[in-house]
């Protein structure tokens, strides 16, 4: 059994003395024109990734903002939370909500998710 593997090991190192050189030559001509093409495919994948992910999430971001900003007295919102109401005072940051008859919170501006219909 031991003889079998030894001989194995060394047909496999004949096989490297013998690939190596090759190798070690075809290297430097392969490696100059390789370096340029081989960012190709990298910067591809790049702007599939801007155009399919970041740019969309931006302009959701951008829009997100703008709604926010343009929040007014008397708009009909939602809340982070799930809550439903209609908004009764701005300050600044703070908004105040009234989600029932009699029943009024605060929220940060930042938690509105978007207008009810």
């Amino acid at each position: 059994m031991k003889t079998r593997y030894s001989s194995i090991i060394a047909s496999i190192a004949a096989a490297m003395a013998v690939i190596t050189p090759a190798f070690a030559q075809a290297a430097p001509a392969a490696g100059a024109g390789g370096g340029i093409a081989s960012l190709i495919p990298l910067v591809l994948i790049m702007v599939i990734f801007y155009f399919l992910l970041i740019r969309p999430q931006q302009k959701k971001l951008k829009q997100q903002r703008t709604l926010i900003d343009e929040l007014k007295k008397g708009d009909s919102v939602i809340t982070g939370g799930g809550f439903y109401g209609k908004i009764t005072d701005v300050k600044d940051d703070i908004l105040k909500i009234d989600i029932a008859d009699g029943v009024r919170v605060k929220v940060k501006r930042d938690t509105i998710i978007g207008l009810a219909d």
